[in-house]
């Protein structure tokens, strides 16, 4: 089993609702998301998925988020911004664009702040 892992980052707003402290209040963040992908074989050039291609999917995903509302945004699909959403809804998406790809998404991990980080996983 291979794993390729990328990343990429926006800056967003958001304010976490029923939080009960100063997170409630509309706030900002510049975002770092980790995409890990995993597939059990490679092409004729040794590669699992080009990076680009990856990094590429991923930008278009949080190309959503960047310079946004995040609870503008997630309020449409009934989720609270927080960093285990936004995982999970990345981890959803890029499962999506990559349907047609020979391996699968194995884990979003969303960076709030350089030491403190959610993940979603299947």
């Amino acid at each position: 089993m291979y794993e390729i892992r990328t990343e990429a980052s926006f800056s967003a707003a958001h304010r976490l609702k029923n939080y009960q402290g100063p997170c409630e209040n509309l706030h900002g963040h510049n975002w770092l998301v980790r995409a890990t992908v995993r597939t059990e074989s490679l092409d004729k050039c040794g590669i699992g998925i080009d990076f680009k291609i990856l990094k590429q999917h991923l930008k278009e995903i949080i190309g959503e988020f960047d310079h946004g509302d995040l609870n503008a945004i997630l309020d449409k699909r009934d989720l609270n911004p927080s960093s285990e959403n936004i995982a999970r809804y990345i981890f959803c998406k890029l499962r999506e664009a990559l349907k047609e790809w020979n391996g699968s998404v194995a884990r979003i991990e969303v960076f709030e702040t350089p030491g403190n980080c959610a993940a979603y996983y299947e």
